[in-house]
């Protein structure tokens, strides 16, 4: 009897849970276009901090109407991922509780108020002071809602979030897939911890009533020493005309805009232009005005780059000289924060990453927080930017859960793009990380049709067409996984692929390892004629284990798996790029695999410090600079 109570109640909690969610309005993914900033006619308030937190394994919480205060609570830090913070909540993933109250200041009267979650992975729903304000699905993308009629004056708004994050097969990127390769727990169909929970920065800001910035798009090119600018506002509201200033190195150029249907276009010219690279990360500031009778009404600052990018049979060129990918994938993952935010951390990183002599990385697996664009664009580092779109799975027939897949990959694309698209650091777009055409992750020697194989291409593709109406001015790439789909490389700018042979297939013998790495390599340019570059290579290392003879797992062996690896890039003129798998250590569900919980690839321990083969890679890469 009590059995059948449960089961009752969970159903009218389900359903109660379907029909409330009409109340929320989706989120719009341009609205995340521009990073909120702070000067005369816009404010932010970041409410990072300590936070009320409660779970809710049982899905009450809405029935209960926890929105409107939260009793028994417990207390969490934002950012940062629950799993770290609780002895009782590591495996965790079902539904929890934030809340926060805050004044809104007086002065923000009359102006748009907007409250902006940076990350909320995997689902949020959003309430205002016990009011239903909106809804969002997808992880480590900002969004954003307009909360300007829930706002009480002169006192105190309580603001309410709830998240889950549940695996499932008809998310992205996926979880619980049955059959799947991985046997693990949590079972993520992924190789790095599903982290939960507000895992950036929450923040509320304000934007000017009468009329407001909303999205800029930069495009860059030059000819000879005139570098050029396109740019083009987006605004809301009723301005009528504006201007913008490029200022940089004593040099101030001013043009009039005004806008037809709510956008505006101006080329500008830039004479004796500083181009972006690597070595010389020049910057020029870009202020955008919007007028109102001759009156300033609203103002955005921003930074870019004038580069181009591009590439030919065997390079990728920047700036129409060749550029050599050195660098790393790596994870936002640190002990006690688990995928949060943390600065001090960013900053370790970035000076990790020139000690070793690298000029890029991959954001594995999904977009990283917008300071780490900043930073990689005043550093000089270059940025493949990956959506969370890691082990896609096409089904031989359509189906529920694909669909449901195509339709979040798309928004991520959006939001991706609309967000990080004026990042002189960002070089390319990687749409997914290791898709496969079978009918489960992990379905190697799984027999296709031609009929699948071509359903499965085409799904794919529409990610491509996508990005590249977004954005055509960047590289596109996917990653492939070994034994997946190689015709899928016609979609590309540049080939990129995940290899361990020598680890995972022929393990331990890196000779005939590096041998089969070779001779593919040699297949795949051969039949496509585009550059390549190892998106992913290395081995797991446990820190301080070391062996006379190299062998799996020490020190020694890591090093001689590098070595053989970039020597092996080094003798083909057509890789353009090699990224170390990985950074640093990082941790994953618990596996057989993965001895503690922790893939252990890294050249760097999960608290930064070095393995011999960080040491190995800051002697060669900086010593050698055409590897």
């Amino acid at each position: 009897m009590i059995k059948f109570k449960i089961i009752i109640s969970t159903i009218f909690i389900g359903i109660f849970f379907q029909v409330s969610a009409t109340d929320f309005q989706d989120a719009k993914p341009k609205d995340i276009a521009l990073t909120p900033i702070q000067n005369t006619y816009r404010n932010v308030l970041d409410l990072s901090g300590v936070w009320k937190f409660k779970k809710d394994e049982e899905n009450i919480g809405e029935h209960e109407e926890w929105y409107n205060g939260l009793e028994n609570h417990r207390s969490i830090a934002v950012p940062g991922s629950w799993n770290e913070q609780f002895t009782d909540m590591r495996d965790y993933l079902d539904w929890v509780w934030y809340e926060k109250e805050t004044y809104i200041p007086s002065g923000w009267k009359n102006q748009h108020i907007y409250l902006r979650v940076n990350d909320a992975t995997y689902a949020a729903k959003i309430w205002v002071n016990g009011e239903p304000v909106g809804y969002h699905e997808g992880c480590h993308v900002p969004f954003a809602f307009d909360i300007s009629p829930y706002i009480n004056w002169d006192e105190p708004n309580k603001i309410s979030i709830k998240v889950e994050n549940q695996l499932s097969p008809s998310r992205v990127p996926t979880g619980d897939v049955k059959g799947s390769s991985f046997g693990n727990f949590p079972a993520a169909n992924y190789d790095f911890f599903p982290y939960s929970g507000l895992n950036r920065s929450v923040v509320l800001y304000s934007l000017p009533k009468k009329a407001f910035i909303h999205d800029v798009t930069f495009q860059t090119d030059f000819e000879g020493t005139t570098g050029k600018l396109n740019v083009v506002v987006d605004q809301k509201g009723s301005a009528k005309s504006g201007k913008i200033i490029v200022s940089g190195y004593n040099q101030e150029i001013e043009r009039k805009i005004s806008f037809q249907n709510g956008t505006a276009e101006v080329d500008i010219e830039i004479p004796n232009v500083k181009l972006w690279s690597p070595n010389h990360p020049d910057l020029y500031n870009v202020k955008i005005e919007l007028n109102d009778d001759g009156e300033v009404i609203d103002q955005y600052n921003l930074q870019t780059g004038i580069r181009t990018i591009a590439t030919n049979q065997n390079q990728i060129l920047l700036n129409g000289e060749p550029v050599f990918l050195k660098g790393f994938g790596k994870h936002l993952d640190f002990p006690v924060i688990g995928r949060g935010t943390a600065e001090p951390v960013m900053v370790k990183d970035f000076e990790l990453l020139k000690w070793t002599g690298a000029n890029s990385f991959r954001t594995t697996h999904y977009p990283y927080d917008e300071e780490f664009y900043n930073m990689a664009d005043r550093e000089g580092i270059m940025v493949i930017c990956e959506t969370p779109s890691v082990g896609l799975i096409f089904p031989g027939s359509p189906s529920e859960a694909l669909q449901k897949r195509q339709a979040i990959c798309k928004q991520y694309l959006k939001e991706m793009i609309y967000r990080d698209k004026n990042h002189p650091s960002v070089i390319s777009w990687c749409l997914a990380n290791e898709p496969s055409d079978k009918a489960k992750i992990g379905g190697f020697g799984v027999r296709k049709t031609d009929e699948e194989k071509e359903f499965a291409y085409s799904t794919f593709k529409e990610h491509f067409t996508l990005a590249k109406k977004l954005d055509p001015t960047r590289l596109l790439m996917y990653v492939g996984v070994m034994m997946g789909p190689t015709e899928w490389f016609e979609l590309t700018d540049v080939i990129a692929i995940n290899r361990y042979w020598g680890w995972y297939t022929t393990p331990g013998n890196i000779e005939k390892g590096s041998n089969a790495l070779s001779k593919e390599l040699d297949r795949i340019h051969r039949k496509y004629k585009k550059p390549c570059m190892i998106s992913e290579f290395g081995t797991d290392t446990y820190a301080g284990m070391h062996a006379e003879q190299p062998e799996m797992f020490t020190e020694e062996f890591q090093v001689e798996f590098i070595k053989a690896y970039l020597d092996v890039a080094k003798s083909k003129p057509f890789v353009t790029g090699m990224h170390i798998w990985n950074f640093a250590d990082f941790k994953t569900s618990q596996a057989v695999m993965r001895f503690g919980g922790f893939n252990l690839k890294g050249v760097f321990t999960r608290d930064r410090k070095p393995k011999m083969a960080a040491h190995y890679l800051h002697s060669r890469w900086n010593e050698q600079a055409e590897d």
